[in-house]
């Protein structure tokens, strides 16, 4: 899994790979609506033209994030979904899986459902297939199975995520902290959503395996993004001399991690950080 598909060098990757781009998707590249950030495509398509490999950084499942992918006429040679734990690789005219990272989820389900017996659980499974126990409207529900609760955790999985309507990102907070999730990486989202992945993985995690991939230097990393889950990647592209980016509607413990701040995702400003590449 070390070596590149065509045996290339490090050092002739780096000559072919300026800079790595990892682009989150939700607040940074698509409004709450999913419409597009201003000049987004144009700011992509310029970023790729002069030699970067501009990717996607999600918390999403690869059902999510394939349509984004393709509206945005982007072509990576990697990209991370569900919040590192998986990361794709293109092949031929598609993707597979490169890497995937799972775990036990019994024991934390338990736990959360003993507080939030009313919620909504989803999980997702090593090949991509997820299991869910109610629907919600705005869940991408392709190559998905609604099952029991007790079903969720017969398998080993790649991500637990719980979205309970009504929780604030504060009840979230104080839960996780109640509770103890010691034993699981977890990121806080902004729309009463909790997703849980294997202990220490994270999109830092999943991004430092691409890098070493394509052979690019850590000072030629650029990361962009707006949430609780974006700190990892935040703290591993600084650590490495590289530049991370903060939309102007994060979160004030997400802009403090960054290295610059950039406008919100309604004025463009991932296009505009892309732009002065």
């Amino acid at each position: 899994m070390t070596d590149t598909a065509a045996g290339v060098p490090a050092s002739s990757a780096r000559e072919a790979v300026p800079g790595l781009i990892a682009l989150d998707i939700d607040g940074t590249l698509l409004l709450e609506d999913e419409t597009l950030s201003p000049g987004i495509v144009d700011a992509i398509a310029h970023a790729a033209a002069a030699g970067n490999e501009v990717m996607l950084a999600t918390g999403r499942s690869w059902a999510g994030t394939e349509w984004v992918l393709h509206t945005l006429g982007m072509t990576p040679e990697f990209v991370v979904c569900s919040n590192g734990a998986v990361v794709l690789r293109r092949a031929g005219d598609g993707y597979e899986r490169f890497h995937t990272e799972t775990f036990d989820a019994s024991e934390v389900l338990e736990l959360l459902v003993r507080d939030l017996p009313h919620a909504h659980y989803m999980v997702e499974l090593p090949d991509g297939h997820r299991l869910y126990t109610e629907q919600l409207d705005h869940w991408n529900l392709r190559d998905a199975t609604q099952v029991p609760f007790e079903q969720l955790s017969a398998q080993p999985v790649c991500r637990v995520v719980v979205v309970s309507p009504g929780q604030s990102d504060e009840d979230f907070m104080e839960l996780v902290e109640r509770i103890g999730l010691h034993h699981v990486s977890y990121a806080i989202g902004w729309t009463a959503w909790l997703d849980i992945a294997p202990l220490g993985v994270d999109k830092s995690t999943a991004l430092e395996i691409v890098r070493t991939e394509l052979g690019v230097a850590g000072s030629r990393v650029v990361v962009v993004g707006d949430g609780r889950n974006d700190l990892g990647m935040f703290a591993w592209a600084r650590q490495q001399g590289g530049r991370a980016v903060a939309m102007a509607q994060a979160p004030d413990e997400v802009r403090d991690a960054a290295t610059e701040v950039t406008a919100s995702v309604h004025e463009g400003g991932t296009a505009e950080v892309l732009r002065r590449l």
